[in-house]
């Protein structure tokens, strides 16, 4: 990892040691010492106590050698001869030091220079080329170092640019300008501030940063908020907002120390965070929503542009066409994007690979991964099980991630996207060639790991790789690979058996439904499913999803008769929420007693709640129902409200346990409908607290007495409301709940429980 062949250089010559230290093809570095007992002994003292924070040491290997007549210490050439695969290094938020010197008048070769960085920070996975780390592997290889930063280069008492590989400066390094749509350059003396000045006055504009391309515009401006909007096809979904500091980020959002240090931190992730009631943005940043996605620069480029933004932060969503991969070449950005921004603020450094932002959210006061990309992609996980094998998984299909697997580690690609797009899906097809590249790993008679769902793309994707490869295919059941990616996430053995609660929106179960509450007895050979949420019709199949009126109609139709639903979803308006209004909904009261696909999805319970709720009638992003429905339960918890316990029942059929929700439907009827008597944000909260509540009371039915561990996973587990009623559920049961920390709970981690599951039975 860059910066640690510098930072073992100069402890050795603070210790008084000698020998040497390489790379040995990748981040696996082999340090050579020789000196007295003392020297050896403050050299390991000098390496723990002041190593950075970004450099993260996996594993160390001591053996003694016999002296070899060192008479200094050096740095050597890097090698290949690599003894074990190593880490590859995600990107680095710039660090203070370089930010100073960026801001600093009396620094002329680096004053306002946006692509300043030092061995402590910038740009590595999003310009890497190959392994090792060295600069003619990267991006900089085009920008040989001027004779100022070849001498920083080479001096080794340079503390933070001694063998820095993607140094540069105003002299020798990449250049920025602007231009319009049409590609035509504007001649302007400072195009950064050129650029804030356009978003000042409205416009909208792309800009080239780390790991592909923003849409940057005022987040204060609704008639700009809405022309976006307009422009990207994306009427609901929220956008996130880079802010200059945390003392600008104090005007937004609630900030703790736990959210403050994760802000700060060199990943600088995108942080969901509680918006502030008087908080200065438009109405249409984060439309019904109680949280604001907020992030700091982390290239000085976005700092030097947010510097002269009025507001001091500004939307900075990612710069793609509707459902296609961000953008990250200039070319291909000027095509594509023409129709959405106005200008275009460009720079000539290449982005080798592109790597989206990284989303984190609290859940139970805990941060959770909801995307994971830049700062932490692609960092390996060491796992408890072990392979002999290379493992490809393909994931699942939506919010994706494939991974590679060999020893025990699973290197996750960074965050690929929804993988019904061919070009996301070719995208996912190339991140794992890189991964097998960068890690000398044959995929010559590899094992490729699939969903089960036989229609997914990626599970012909991956069937396709292993007709070429002449690899096996194994097929993972979507909800076991959820709990596997869970258990291997927080390092439980291979020996031990949990209840795995899977809490999800879609996945192919083993009885050909849609299954997506299931909860399991599990280990990485098997798992034995025990209870799940009652079936009921999805009526119209994927449709429903779309358009949860569907969804509430099949639960209704439990409660009501005909025309006690025909009335109650056209007098309260919740007809609008189909396509085609009271014909529609005549049809699809026609075939609910025909053929139809059951579900025991939790995705769909919450869909049909926020609906019949009248807080979100349509779908219009992944998620956005239940979104938005603990967004009206945050606002009752903000007020003070306490959730009240709707009491469902639990059945028992055919061995397996089931969670009746009817019970939850009939309090919504009884209080919100007939009596008027609570508040929707009230309603939300009392059901999202009794659904989780109810989970905890069916585990402790079927719970053996030698299972201590409850793992939970799945794209509802970051549910406050949910996590919050299964707690008090257990909390007098000696019972620990496990949630995943390094992998997205969502369909972002499957690719990690597919390759255990995968080592495990094929060992």
């Amino acid at each position: 990892m860059s910066g640690f062949r510098p930072f073992i250089y100069r402890i050795a010559q603070q210790a008084g040691v000698r020998g040497y230290v390489k790379n040995l093809g990748g981040a696996e570095v082999e340090i050579h010492i020789e000196g007295t007992r003392d020297q050896i002994r403050k050299f390991f003292t000098l390496f723990w106590k002041t190593k950075p924070e970004c450099i993260i040491v996996e594993e160390v290997r001591v053996r003694k050698v016999s002296p070899a007549g060192f008479s200094e210490f050096r740095i050597e050439p890097s090698g290949r001869e690599a003894e074990a695969r190593s880490v590859i290094p995600p990107d680095f938020a710039v660090c203070d030091e370089c930010l100073r010197e960026v801001l600093n008048p009396e620094d002329v070769r680096r004053f306002r220079y946006p692509f300043n960085s030092c061995v402590y920070c910038g740009p590595r996975f999003s310009m890497m080329y190959d392994n090792p780390w060295d600069r003619e592997n990267t991006a900089m290889r085009m920008f040989p170092l001027c004779e100022y930063c070849l001498k920083e280069y080479t001096d080794p008492n340079n503390v933070r640019r001694f063998h820095a590989q993607g140094i540069s400066c105003k002299i020798c390094g990449p250049r920025v300008w602007l231009c319009d749509r049409d590609g035509n350059m504007i001649e302007v003396d400072d195009p950064i501030r050129e650029a804030a000045k356009l978003i000042n006055e409205g416009y909208i504009v792309a800009v080239k940063g780390l790991g592909g391309f923003h849409i940057a515009c005022l987040a204060t401006d609704d008639d700009v908020v809405l022309r976006l909007r307009r422009r990207k096809r994306r009427p609901e979904q929220p956008f996130a907002i880079m802010v200059l500091n945390l003392e600008v980020a104090e005007q937004l959002v609630e900030l703790d120390d736990n959210s403050r240090r994760l802000l700060t931190s060199f990943r600088r992730p995108i942080v969901l965070l509680p918006m502030k009631d008087n908080a200065p943005i438009s109405k249409y940043v984060a439309p019904g929503l109680s949280h604001l996605g907020i992030f700091l620069p982390y290239t000085p480029l976005h700092y030097l542009l947010l510097m002269d933004v009025k507001d001091r932060y500004a939307i900075m969503t990612s710069g793609n066409v509707h459902g296609k991969p961000m953008c990250t070449k200039n070319d291909e950005a000027l095509r594509h994007l023409r129709d959405i921004v106005d200008f275009f603020l460009l720079h000539n450094r290449d982005i080798v690979n592109r790597v989206d932002d990284s989303v984190l959210r609290f859940t139970a006061g805990e941060p959770i991964l909801l995307r994971r990309g830049r700062g932490y992609a692609p960092y390996w996980i060491k796992v408890p099980v072990k392979t002999d094998r290379v493992i490809v998984c393909l994931g699942a299909l939506l919010q994706n991630a494939g991974a590679i697997m060999f020893d025990n580690r699973v290197v996750l690609t960074q965050y690929i996207g929804d993988c019904n797009d061919l070009d996301t899906l070719r995208d996912l097809e190339h991140y794992i060639k890189v991964l097998a590249r960068f890690y000398r790993v044959n995929l010559q008679e590899a094992i490729f790991v699939t969903d089960l769902h036989p229609a997914y793309e990626t599970t012909m994707l991956g069937e396709r790789l292993a007709e070429e490869h002449h690899g096996q295919v194994i097929r993972v059941q979507h909800h076991w690979a959820h709990i596997a990616s869970a258990m291997a996430d927080r390092g439980i053995s291979p020996d031990e058996e949990v209840i795995g609660v899977a809490i999800d929106g879609v996945g192919y179960g083993l009885d050909g439904q849609v299954w997506g509450c299931e909860i399991m007895y599990a280990t990485y050979r098997y798992m034995h499913r025990i209870g799940h949420l009652k079936y009921v019709k999805m009526l119209g199949g994927d449709l429903a999803t779309y358009y949860p009126v569907r969804m509430v109609i099949s639960y209704l139709m439990n409660i009501l008769d005909r025309s006690q639903l025909r009335k109650l979803i056209t007098e309260h308006g919740l007809v609008h929420g189909l396509r085609y209004g009271e014909d529609e909904l005549e049809v699809i009261l026609s075939m609910y007693d025909k053929e139809s696909i059951y579900t025991s999805s939790i995705g769909r319970l919450l869909d049909a709640v926020s609906c019949l709720l009248k807080i979100c009638l349509v779908r219009t992003y992944e998620g956005e129902p239940a979104i938005k429905l603990e967004a009206a339960a945050w606002r009752a918890w903000k007020r003070g409200s306490k959730p009240e316990l709707i009491e469902l029942r639990i059945l028992q059929e055919n061995g397996e346990h089931i969670v009746d929700p009817l019970p939850i439907f009939e309090y919504i009827i009884d209080k919100f409908y007939t009596k008027k008597c609570e508040f929707t944000d009230k309603i939300a909260l009392s059901v999202l607290y009794s659904v989780g509540y109810a989970i905890g009371q069916l585990v402790k039915k079927i719970r053996k007495r030698n299972i201590k561990k409850i793992v939970v996973s799945g794209g509802a587990a970051v549910n406050e409301f949910i996590i919050m009623g299964l707690k008090e559920s257990l909390k007098d049961a000696d019972i620990k709940i496990l949630l995943p920390r390094q992998v997205p709970p969502n369909d972002g981690g499957i690719a990690l429980g597919q390759a255990v599951i995968a080592a495990a039975l094929t060992q």
